[in-house]
């Protein structure tokens, strides 16, 4: 039961990278995913988060309008698109899911226990 996390690069200001958040060993489809990101010297941040029940979609006010986050059922990823992207963007992302089934989401970190490697994302100025 593993997450990995991909998608990460160097950007310039303003611009989008897709990340991913890919499941190996069970389907993302009846779990509810949260991405996550943590800068240097700042704490972990929720940034996103997808039920699985109902499709709904939640996003931290940092990100609302720049960020959309997706299932794509035949990958069995989570995706979160990131547009309009900032230097205080920068930061390694992580998807999580709970530990066992349960449809709902949040952006609080103790809300999982399954954390895929993070993958690095860097906006320049």
């Amino acid at each position: 039961v593993q997450l990995q996390a991909s998608g990460g690069g160097l950007v310039q200001t303003g611009g989008s990278l897709r990340l991913s958040c890919a499941a190996s060993g069970f389907s993302l489809d009846y779990y509810g995913v949260g991405w996550f990101r943590q800068a240097p010297g700042k704490e972990r941040e929720g940034v996103s988060c997808i039920s699985s029940s109902d499709g709904r979609r939640y996003y931290a006010d940092s990100v609302k309008g720049r960020f959309t986050i997706s299932r794509d059922y035949a990958q069995n990823t989570v995706d979160l698109q990131m547009n309009s992207l900032k230097p205080e963007d920068t930061a390694v992302y992580y998807c999580a899911t709970p530990a066992q089934e349960h449809s709902g989401c949040a952006l609080i970190g103790s809300w999982y226990s399954n954390w895929g490697q993070g993958t690095q994302v860097t906006v320049s100025s």
